[in-house]
């Protein structure tokens, strides 16, 4: 069995000629047979990208011979089945979209805290903590006592902050997310609305569930991953999540086992809204991905969509 290494990277750096970076950076993952999805943008680098541990290392190395990506971060794990099938690199005005254009974390950044440091600072009461993800990776897992905004994007987040926090109330902060991208913008933004002490993990839940042991461990459940594992749990383990074909949420063992659910069809999250004409085709589909799996083949309409948008659980 091929173990796939997967890295996932960002960087908040000047790139005003990204566009012309697309596509000799194609080129190269195509070579290596890379697969993933990297995201390019004036303000930086991000994505999650998987290849064997030699085309790994080699796509890393030539991003890191641009003098500006020298000191780009990434973060590993493993899989036993190819976590993507095509490799997608995309130009974007924010590699990470919060819609407000005057934020710059290369400028002005929270204080990083590092996975090992992390347990005490979220321990103090008088540090407000914040899940800075959507709601369906909250409904995965989470750290005891965060603060669940119940966005379905991070363009709300901002107005998440305004309604419900004030520098005078909060003053201390304390911010997560997966690998740290979306917490890091997330902070320079609440450091630009007057906020004193803002801080967030470092290398995000990824690097905290590869770092800290389990028995010290303050996460609770697991780690919603944007590729085909769907979770991770402690130690960067595979979780045990399966993905919805119809909403591209995630279904837990008591989801699968709601009447509501049928596998690649639908889920209790989108049951009641699929259509027929949708229902017939996801049918059709997962007939296809079966026949594929019987012959050892990977389909790829098996590859997962974005998760379809819902409504902010009150």
């Amino acid at each position: 069995m091929n173990t796939w290494i997967v890295a996932a990277l960002y960087q908040f750096v000047r790139l005003d000629d990204c566009a012309a970076l697309r596509a000799p950076l194609q080129a190269r993952c195509d070579e290596l047979g890379i697969t993933g999805t990297l995201l390019l943008a004036e303000e930086g680098i991000n994505g999650t990208i998987a290849g064997t541990r030699s085309g790994i290392d080699n796509i890393l190395a030539y991003l890191r011979s641009d003098p500006r990506l020298a000191g780009l971060p990434h973060k590993e794990s493993s899989a036993d089945h190819p976590p993507f099938y095509r490799m997608k690199i995309k130009l974007k005005k924010e590699i990470v979209t919060m819609g407000v254009p005057d934020v710059d974390p290369t400028s002005l950044v929270g204080r990083y805290v590092k996975p090992e440091d992390w347990n005490a600072l979220i321990s103090d009461p008088n540090v407000l903590l914040v899940d800075t993800r959507n709601d369906y990776e909250v409904e995965v897992g989470t750290f005891k006592g965060a603060v669940d905004p119940h966005i379905t994007t991070f363009r709300e987040f901002p107005d998440y902050v305004k309604t419900h926090f004030s520098p005078d109330k909060q003053p201390r902060v304390a911010m997560f997310c997966t690998g740290g991208i979306r917490c890091e913008k997330a902070s320079a933004y609440m450091l630009q609305q007057g906020f004193p002490e803002v801080y967030h993990l470092q290398g995000g839940i990824l690097k905290y569930l590869e770092n800290v042991p389990a028995e010290q461990s303050l996460w609770q459940g697991e780690c919603f991953v944007f590729d085909q594992r769907v979770a991770v749990g402690q130690g960067l383990a595979p979780g045990h999540y399966e993905l919805c074909y119809g909403c591209s949420r995630p279904v837990s063992a008591t989801d699968q086992a709601s009447p509501k659910y049928e596998q690649g069809v639908s889920c209790p999250h989108c049951h009641d809204s699929l259509t027929p004409e949708k229902r017939t085709a996801a049918l059709e589909r997962q007939k296809q991905v079966t026949l594929a799996a019987q012959r050892g083949e990977a389909h790829i309409g098996s590859r997962r969509k974005k998760p379809a948008k819902t409504k902010p659980t009150p």
